[in-house]
């Protein structure tokens, strides 16, 4: 038991903002990858966004669509699916790249759970960034589709707004956004669990 307190006094504990920085600066570091990993979060909930926003369109105008709904979703869960593995992915990636400063890190007392926060962290950062962006343009862009499909007429547009207002659609956004960030941490999870459980010994010899 005395083993055990005296190795945990050992362990630093590291404040959120320092892991922030640290993702931050892994993110500065990766800039291509992380830009590609957001592109694809962007793209998912950008799709996830205009299918929401014009089912609620649609909806709230009694408007009549021969499209059908469940194949539809079926097609939104695939690409979100998708964009799940290319996260955990291109974690796994950076994991791999990073043995030798993860080991570092955990020689120097960083706890687990720190470096399950780090990865976590830089997962939320493009998730959030990727799904604000795919959000909002996937939603301004079903609006705008919409409001030709209705005409240029200003009395049909100010009708179209009433039942379609601007707070449904920031309502929208916020979902799409927990959605996205919610799916970019489940996306690492297990990258992050591999890199905190890693021994440093080993990690400090490996040869990337």
């Amino acid at each position: 038991m005395t083993k055990e307190k005296q190795k945990h006094e050992k362990q630093i504990h590291l404040p959120f903002k320092e892991a922030f920085k640290i993702a931050l600066r892994s993110l500065r570091i990766r800039f291509w990858r992380a830009i590609i990993t957001t592109l694809g979060i962007l793209l998912a909930i950008a799709f996830l966004a205009s299918i929401i926003t014009s089912s609620a369109i649609t909806t709230n105008l009694h408007l009549i669509t021969d499209e059908v709904p469940a194949q539809r979703w079926w097609v939104v869960i695939m690409s979100l699916l998708v964009c799940v593995v290319g996260i955990t992915n291109a974690m796994l990636m950076s994991v791999t790249e990073r043995y030798k400063e993860i080991g570092t890190m955990k020689c120097l007392g960083a706890l687990d759970r720190f470096i399950i926060e780090l990865f976590l962290l830089e997962a939320s950062l493009q998730g959030f960034i990727g799904s604000a962006a795919g959000a909002l343009a996937g939603s301004v862009l079903m609006v705008f589709i919409h409001l030709n499909r209705q005409g240029t007429k200003v009395f049909k547009a100010i009708t179209f707004f009433k039942s379609f207002s601007i707070f449904d659609m920031g309502w929208i956004i916020l979902i799409c956004i927990g959605v996205g960030v919610g799916l970019s941490v489940i996306g690492a999870i297990y990258p992050a669990y591999r890199a905190a459980k890693m021994v440093p010994a080993d990690a400090m010899r490996v040869e990337v």
